[in-house]
């Protein structure tokens, strides 16, 4: 309600590129389109609907909120007004969606074009310096003029432009394509030997670059404040921590996978290989569907040891020092249950390239006779792991259910663990109790928070 209490902004059709929008719906003749904002701009989206709706003769359906991050398109909310296509506005993570079709569009924030190419001369004074220009997708707009500038002084620079609707297409040979960008590549020792300059606020999308082209020294500009930097991220120091996470993984007998994405391509696919992973190596697994994750939410689930989140490119890094038990990456969680999988300095936060066909997959290993294993020693807790030996799955049942006597009559029942773990506790939460409350009516109950009801203290 903030956000949208404000007023909108004058340029509505420069902004939101109202022409390229409108164009999109009438060349798919579509009839019914969802407009997907982030808090950030929902302000504009009522003006942006009617002039849309005005423009196009179809329906707009505003999505006010998200059930997962605001840069993943959200297709969920949109079937639910039985949308035809989707118009995702603000940042996003550019993943493949799964159904219907998305224009994205931005929105163009003001860059100080000449601030930042001053900035850019002062982090790299040689003029045959090999650096690779990135930039959120809401500067996009502004980076054939930052290169009109600085490639007559820096004929080794390089231009990354942002792709869409081309991620399911191979990258040309001597081309990078990744996180919804795409440049020619054509350093001898390869992207090693560039310097990436970034073009954007500090955040995830700069931290998940960081990560995974971690042999590349970084610097930004941070067109809000209009300083560059040398990036001080230590980037050693956080890949010591996402690899003490997998040793936790490692040590873990009970995962929970928490579905972090319904829209982005695969992630059904990821979930399946997650469990036939953790199968393989001797752990239990419960597939869980939070929405955002917190703290709060999580902390419910006492009896899983750490966590899985599968989630977009972005939102896959999540700091969880704040939560009860870790949450790792699907990546981390392969080089701790897959004994083919080794550490080689690349960082995959990208799911899809775990997959079967992707550039990163590595087929799980046979299984091996009891006189073959290697102990395994943990490295945080100095103990030996239990060595597991895989059997073949059943076909007949799922493989998180036994089979039990339910009563004198050898009848069989099914029994989750899950189950069984919720009948240890000793709270178990608000029980219906049908048929045994008398019928009262409607009386008012407490008032104020549950620390402090406003009549607490008072005369019962």
């Amino acid at each position: 309600l903030g956000p949208a209490a404000a007023e909108p902004r004058a340029d509505l059709d420069g902004f939101y590129e109202m022409g390229l929008a409108a164009a999109f719906v009438r060349g798919g003749r579509f009839r019914k389109v969802a407009l997907q904002f982030p808090d950030e701009l929902l302000a504009d989206a009522a003006a942006v609907a009617a002039r849309m709706e005005a423009a196009t003769g179809a329906e707009m359906y505003v999505l006010g909120d998200t059930t997962y991050g605001s840069c993943c398109v959200d297709e969920v909310a949109a079937e639910h007004v039985g949308a035809e296509a989707v118009l995702h506005y603000g940042p996003a993570c550019l993943s493949p969606c799964r159904k219907l079709p998305v224009l994205h569009i931005f929105g163009k924030q003001p860059l100080d074009i000449g601030r930042c190419a001053e900035a850019f001369r002062e982090l790299y004074p040689d003029r045959q310096s090999r650096v690779v220009v990135l930039s959120d997708v809401v500067y996009a707009h502004a980076m054939g003029e930052l290169e009109q500038q600085l490639h007559p002084e820096y004929p080794n620079i390089i231009f990354s432009r942002v792709v869409c609707g081309e991620l399911s297409v191979p990258a040309p040979p001597g081309e990078v394509r990744q996180f919804g960008r795409q440049f020619p590549l054509e350093a001898p020792g390869g992207l090693q030997d560039c310097a990436m300059f970034y073009v954007g606020a500090e955040g995830l999308a700069l931290t998940s670059f960081m990560l995974t082209w971690n042999r590349c020294p970084f610097s930004s500009f941070d067109p809000t404040t209009g300083c560059g930097r040398r990036e001080t991220f230590n980037v050693n120091r956080a890949l010591m921590r996402r690899l003490y996470l997998v040793e936790r993984a490692r040590d873990a007998h009970v995962v929970g996978i928490l579905v972090g994405t319904l829209g982005v391509a695969g992630y059904l696919v990821v979930l399946q290989h997650l469990r036939e992973l953790l199968r393989r190596a001797g752990k239990r697994s419960y597939t869980l569907a939070v929405g955002k994750p917190n703290p709060a939410k999580l902390a419910n689930f006492l009896e899983v040891d750490i966590f899985v989140l599968v989630a977009c490119t972005q939102n896959s890094l999540l700091d969880s020092s704040d939560f009860y038990r870790p949450v790792v990456t699907p990546y981390e969680l392969e080089l701790a249950c897959n004994p083919a999988r080794e550490w080689t300095g690349n960082y995959l936060t990208d799911f899809r390239d775990l997959l079967p066909g992707a550039c990163a997959h590595v087929e799980l290993p046979p299984d091996v006779l009891a006189a073959e294993v290697v102990p395994d020693i943990s490295l945080i807790t100095g103990e030996m792991r239990p060595i597991h030996l895989c059997d073949p799955p059943i076909p007949q049942l799922p493989s998180s259910t036994v089979l039990a006597c339910k009563d004198q009559t050898q009848a069989l029942a099914e029994i989750s663990p899950a189950a069984s773990f919720l009948e240890s506790r000793s709270w178990r939460g608000l029980e219906q109790q049908l048929g045994q409350t008398p019928v009262t009516k409607a009386v008012q109950g407490r008032r104020g928070i549950a620390i402090a009801y406003e009549d607490e203290g008072c005369e019962q």
